[in-house]
């Protein structure tokens, strides 16, 4: 009897191959070769499933950004406003193992995303959308009374997001200097301080 093969199983291990091999070595490192190796499968089987590295590339970001999209949804599913706004932010900093990880795999993208224009239209269409969730959450806590100023919500969702990745990066960059309770702290004094300064 043939044995019964996975597909889509199969193709989320070579996604997740894919994802350990650019953050422990690089997304240079991440040729079909070496991701095949890094799952157990030959690079008949990847060309099986994508034509490309490229497409090997975005489809293990867009898992990765799956993934943290269904952690969120459980974590803000009662919270709106102000609250799940603080949840949001707080997810997307690399505070544990898996968040590290999954920032590593993100800042890799970065770079190479300024080269390739098919891997920054990806990386632009998902950090809209998350855009747009801050931006939402903005809205509700002024509609709730939370937010009582004119201030712009565009701007206020730029600061947000470029606090994140800053905060995010240096961590990586200087852990030396930096530690994840110094992140948790710094973004929750600004929240507290924006709110204070635009409520007050």
């Amino acid at each position: 009897m043939p044995k019964i093969v996975d597909h889509d199983e199969r193709r989320r291990e070579v996604l997740t191959a894919a994802s350990r091999v650019i953050v422990r070595d690089g997304i240079d490192a991440a040729t079909t070769r070496a991701i095949a190796k890094e799952a157990g499968y030959s690079n008949g089987v990847l060309a099986h499933y994508f034509t490309d590295k490229d497409e090997i590339l975005l489809s293990a970001l867009r898992q990765s950004h799956q993934h943290i999209r269904e952690r969120l949804a459980r974590k803000v599913d009662a919270a709106s406003g102000l609250a799940a706004l603080r949840e949001l932010l707080l997810d997307n900093l690399p505070l544990d193992a898996e968040r590290t990880q999954e920032t590593r795999l993100e800042v890799s993208f970065w770079s190479r995303s300024l080269a390739s224009e098919r891997l920054a239209e990806v990386q632009r269409a998902e950090a809209a959308e998350l855009r747009s969730a801050v931006r939402d959450l903005l809205g509700q806590a002024r509609a709730a009374g939370e937010l009582t100023s004119d201030q712009s919500l565009d701007d206020l969702t730029e600061q947000f997001l470029a606090l994140v990745d800053g905060l995010s990066l240096h961590l990586l960059l200087y852990p030396d200097r930096l530690r994840r309770a110094d992140l948790e702290r710094l973004l929750l004094r600004f929240v507290d301080q924006v709110i204070t300064d635009i409520s007050g």
